[in-house]
Protein backbone atom coordinates (compact mmCIF):
# COMPACT_ATOMS: atom_id res chain seq x y z
CA UNK A 1 0.00 0.00 0.00
CA UNK A 2 1.35 3.45 -1.13
CA UNK A 3 1.26 6.14 1.61
CA UNK A 4 -1.35 8.69 0.79
CA UNK A 5 1.69 11.27 1.43
CA UNK A 6 3.52 9.43 -1.57
CA UNK A 7 0.57 10.38 -3.75
CA UNK A 8 0.92 13.76 -5.99
CA UNK A 9 -1.82 15.29 -7.92
CA UNK A 10 -2.01 17.95 -9.83
CA UNK A 11 -5.39 19.25 -12.01
CA UNK A 12 -5.27 22.58 -13.18
CA UNK A 13 -9.05 22.65 -12.73
CA UNK A 14 -8.71 21.90 -9.15
CA UNK A 15 -11.28 23.54 -6.98
CA UNK A 16 -9.75 25.47 -3.93
CA UNK A 17 -11.99 23.18 -2.29
CA UNK A 18 -11.40 20.16 -3.82
CA UNK A 19 -7.25 21.00 -3.24
CA UNK A 20 -8.32 21.40 0.43
CA UNK A 21 -9.89 18.22 0.58
CA UNK A 22 -7.10 16.42 -0.96
CA UNK A 23 -4.78 17.37 1.25
CA UNK A 24 -7.24 16.78 4.42
CA UNK A 25 -6.70 13.33 3.16
CA UNK A 26 -3.34 13.40 3.21
CA UNK A 27 -1.87 13.81 -0.57
CA UNK A 28 0.39 15.94 -2.01
CA UNK A 29 -1.32 17.97 -4.65
CA UNK A 30 1.72 19.45 -6.48
CA UNK A 31 2.77 23.43 -6.67
CA UNK A 32 2.49 24.41 -9.99
CA UNK A 33 1.35 22.80 -13.44
CA UNK A 34 4.14 20.58 -14.69
CA UNK A 35 2.56 19.99 -18.19
CA UNK A 36 3.11 16.33 -17.25
CA UNK A 37 6.90 16.96 -17.57
CA UNK A 38 7.37 14.91 -14.21
CA UNK A 39 10.27 12.65 -13.53
CA UNK A 40 10.40 9.30 -11.86
CA UNK A 41 13.40 10.33 -10.46
CA UNK A 42 14.40 6.26 -9.96
CA UNK A 43 11.46 5.15 -8.19
CA UNK A 44 8.35 3.00 -9.82
CA UNK A 45 5.80 5.36 -10.23
CA UNK A 46 2.47 4.94 -11.43
CA UNK A 47 0.25 7.66 -13.62
CA UNK A 48 -3.13 7.61 -13.46
CA UNK A 49 -3.42 10.40 -16.78
CA UNK A 50 -7.98 9.10 -17.89
CA UNK A 51 -8.58 11.44 -20.63
CA UNK A 52 -5.31 13.31 -21.00
CA UNK A 53 -4.53 15.34 -23.69
CA UNK A 54 -1.33 13.44 -26.33
CA UNK A 55 0.83 16.32 -25.11
CA UNK A 56 0.40 15.58 -21.38
CA UNK A 57 2.04 11.88 -22.16
CA UNK A 58 4.30 13.32 -24.67
CA UNK A 59 5.86 15.40 -22.06
CA UNK A 60 5.71 12.71 -19.43
CA UNK A 61 7.46 10.23 -22.01
CA UNK A 62 10.21 13.34 -22.63
CA UNK A 63 11.11 14.33 -18.86
CA UNK A 64 11.55 10.42 -18.53
CA UNK A 65 13.69 9.86 -21.77
CA UNK A 66 15.90 7.37 -20.67
CA UNK A 67 15.36 3.13 -20.56
CA UNK A 68 16.06 3.17 -16.77
CA UNK A 69 13.37 5.98 -16.22
CA UNK A 70 10.81 4.80 -18.66
CA UNK A 71 11.07 1.23 -16.90
CA UNK A 72 9.78 2.48 -14.41
CA UNK A 73 6.91 4.03 -14.68
CA UNK A 74 3.21 2.62 -15.37
CA UNK A 75 0.78 4.56 -17.04
CA UNK A 76 -3.26 4.07 -16.64
CA UNK A 77 -4.60 6.54 -19.55
CA UNK A 78 -5.24 6.81 -23.06
CA UNK A 79 -4.61 4.06 -25.64
CA UNK A 80 -0.92 4.53 -27.07
CA UNK A 81 -2.22 2.12 -29.67
CA UNK A 82 -5.28 4.54 -30.48
CA UNK A 83 -3.69 7.27 -30.39
CA UNK A 84 -1.46 5.44 -33.42
CA UNK A 85 -4.52 4.41 -35.27
CA UNK A 86 -6.27 8.05 -34.86
CA UNK A 87 -3.31 10.26 -36.00
CA UNK A 88 -1.90 10.76 -39.34
CA UNK A 89 1.77 9.05 -38.65
CA UNK A 90 3.44 12.64 -39.62
CA UNK A 91 1.62 14.14 -37.02
CA UNK A 92 2.48 11.63 -34.47
CA UNK A 93 5.99 12.15 -35.18
CA UNK A 94 6.32 16.19 -35.44
CA UNK A 95 3.74 17.07 -32.39
CA UNK A 96 4.04 13.87 -30.68
CA UNK A 97 7.27 12.37 -31.37
CA UNK A 98 8.16 10.62 -27.71
CA UNK A 99 4.70 7.98 -28.00
CA UNK A 100 5.66 7.49 -31.64
CA UNK A 101 9.03 6.79 -30.77
CA UNK A 102 8.66 4.52 -27.56
CA UNK A 103 5.26 2.53 -29.09
CA UNK A 104 8.26 -0.67 -30.04
CA UNK A 105 8.85 -0.49 -26.16
CA UNK A 106 5.54 -0.36 -24.69
CA UNK A 107 3.29 -3.16 -23.64
CA UNK A 108 -0.23 -2.50 -23.46
CA UNK A 109 -3.48 -4.23 -22.01
CA UNK A 110 -6.71 -2.50 -22.50
CA UNK A 111 -8.99 -2.06 -19.62
CA UNK A 112 -12.15 -3.67 -20.05
CA UNK A 113 -15.27 -1.42 -21.01
CA UNK A 114 -18.21 -0.90 -18.85
CA UNK A 115 -21.60 -1.39 -20.50
CA UNK A 116 -23.10 1.27 -19.27
CA UNK A 117 -20.31 3.42 -20.08
CA UNK A 118 -19.00 2.60 -23.30
CA UNK A 119 -18.63 6.23 -24.31
CA UNK A 120 -16.89 7.25 -21.26
CA UNK A 121 -13.60 5.39 -20.69
CA UNK A 122 -14.12 3.02 -24.29
CA UNK A 123 -9.50 4.08 -24.76
CA UNK A 124 -8.31 3.27 -21.41
CA UNK A 125 -5.36 1.10 -21.14
CA UNK A 126 -2.50 0.33 -19.15
CA UNK A 127 1.13 1.09 -20.28
CA UNK A 128 4.05 -0.23 -19.04
CA UNK A 129 7.98 0.04 -20.49
CA UNK A 130 9.95 -3.41 -19.77
CA UNK A 131 13.52 -2.84 -19.90
CA UNK A 132 14.50 -5.65 -22.34
CA UNK A 133 12.20 -4.18 -24.91
CA UNK A 134 13.26 -0.46 -24.42
CA UNK A 135 16.59 -2.07 -24.54
CA UNK A 136 16.09 -3.23 -28.43
CA UNK A 137 14.72 0.42 -29.72
CA UNK A 138 17.96 1.95 -31.91
CA UNK A 139 20.17 3.42 -29.95
CA UNK A 140 19.05 6.73 -31.68
CA UNK A 141 15.77 6.86 -30.29
CA UNK A 142 17.38 8.04 -27.39
CA UNK A 143 19.75 10.58 -28.62
CA UNK A 144 16.91 13.00 -29.67
CA UNK A 145 15.92 14.48 -25.84
CA UNK A 146 14.07 18.42 -27.62
CA UNK A 147 11.79 19.30 -25.68
CA UNK A 148 8.72 19.04 -27.14
CA UNK A 149 6.86 22.90 -28.16
CA UNK A 150 3.95 22.20 -29.98
CA UNK A 151 4.50 25.23 -32.24
CA UNK A 152 2.85 24.04 -34.84
CA UNK A 153 -0.08 21.50 -32.84
CA UNK A 154 -3.07 22.65 -34.33
CA UNK A 155 -4.85 20.76 -31.15
CA UNK A 156 -3.15 20.82 -28.34
CA UNK A 157 -5.23 18.99 -25.65
CA UNK A 158 -3.26 20.56 -22.22
CA UNK A 159 -3.60 23.92 -20.06
CA UNK A 160 -0.43 25.47 -20.46
CA UNK A 161 1.32 27.14 -17.47
CA UNK A 162 0.46 30.24 -16.94
CA UNK A 163 -2.90 29.43 -18.91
Amino acid sequence: QVPPARCALFDPAFSAREAAALRALGLCLLPENEEGKHGVEGAATLFYMVHCGKALYNNLLWSNWSPAALSKLVIIGNSFRGIEERLLSRILERDYSYIAKVLKGVEEVALPSHPRYLDTFNDTSVHWFPLDKLQELSPEVWDCVEEPMYQDCEDLEIIRKGE
